[in-house]
């Protein structure tokens, strides 16, 4: 009884600790796109200026995180060659650069709850990029449900009452930059056996991702800001922005380390839908029964290949423990056939 308690007790308790990771996760990326729209809003804060947004999260980032490493010493540093940084540090901030840029660029154009509709097509865009590269093996029913999700998305797009086409045209572009980069992430690290957690990563990347929004800042933003001569620098507004974005990073290490990037994807679903409820109650957005229809499908579409995903893992792991089994059983059978040789070579002495 008490070792069935007691088992009973530890499930309870990871399944609580992954409902928890769940949560904060969901609750850190609600509060950062929600406080993104209302900086960048012109009917909120009315600071639309994306990349100068950008940037400060990227120093702020980089700069708690030189602290967390070479001050305290919270966290051990990556051994990494300059030649290592340069061919893979650098195309992979290089595209974080760009996908935030033109993500948080969409807010200013584009309703909360209408770009979490176009942020379904991710797994498309992850998938097809995977098999350009050759990561992932093409399959006819995986590309018919690709095309099933795009469906969904094309028809809440066509029911959007404000559809903007730039702000389109920019989420669009920061689903492919982000997905390039997942997939050079898998490519250029992952292969070469390094792994990051958040702290060393923002380490790595933010300073890189820094210098690349740079160059645009100097020649899009600069000139404007130059101009605005009332516009003076909120602490407690940008400060508090940071520390959520920072917190985020540190979340989704939690939630993928501690569960699995499965879920952060369900996860994701959940934190979408209510994002939309958000968007239509609280900023008051417009959301039209055939934004709701398009992304009901999509949706459909997105469950049915995270299922899809989760099959293929578990048959990967089954396969793997019977591997092992197998190796154990020839190894033990090796060890006795040796043993009974040793024997029989006793009797003949």
């Amino acid at each position: 009884m008490g070792k069935g308690g007691s088992l009973s007790d530890g499930v309870i308790k990871k399944i609580l600790l992954s409902y928890t990771y769940v949560a904060i996760w969901i609750f850190l990326s609600f509060t950062v796109i929600v406080y993104n729209k209302y900086i960048l809003d012109k009917k909120m804060y009315n600071w639309p200026f994306p990349i100068s947004l950008t940037m400060i999260h990227m120093s702020f980032c980089a700069s708690l995180a030189f602290l967390l490493i070479k001050v305290f010493k919270v966290v051990e540093p990556v051994s990494m060659s300059r030649d290592l940084y340069l061919s893979s540090v650098v195309p992979i901030g290089a595209l974080y650069s760009l996908s935030l840029w033109l993500s948080n660029s969409a807010y200013i154009y584009l309703s909360v709850s209408f770009i979490q509709m176009l942020k379904a097509l991710m797994p498309v865009a992850v998938y097809s990029i995977g098999v350009l590269f050759k990561k992932e093996g093409y399959k006819n029913d995986t590309m018919v449900n690709m095309l099933s999700i795009s469906f969904g998305v094309a028809i809440a797009a066509y029911g959007e009452a404000k559809f903007d086409t730039w702000g389109v045209i920019l989420q669009l572009g920061a689903v492919a930059f982000e997905a390039t980069r997942l997939v050079m992430i898998q490519i250029l690290l992952t292969s070469k056996g390094i792994t990051l957690n958040p702290i060393t990563s923002l380490y790595y990347v933010a300073p890189c991702c820094f210098v690349f929004l740079l160059v645009p800042w100097v020649f899009v933003e600069y000139p404007v800001l130059k101009e605005t001569s009332s516009f003076h620098f909120d602490f407690v507004i940008f400060g508090t922005n940071s520390i959520c974005a920072f917190a985020l990073n540190l979340a989704v290490f939690l939630l993928v380390g501690k569960t699995s990037a499965l879920t952060m994807n369900v996860a994701g679903v959940v934190k979408d839908w209510l994002l939309i409820a958000f968007s239509w109650s609280v900023i008051k957005d417009t959301v039209t029964p055939i934004n709701l229809f398009g992304y009901g499908l999509a949706f459909l579409g997105v469950a049915y290949y995270n299922h899809s995903k989760l099959q293929a893992l578990k048959a990967k792991e089954a396969q793997k423990k019977t591997a092992q089994a197998d190796e154990e059983g020839g190894r033990l059978l090796e060890e006795r056939e040796g043993e009974g040789s040793g024997k029989s070579s006793e009797s003949q002495d």
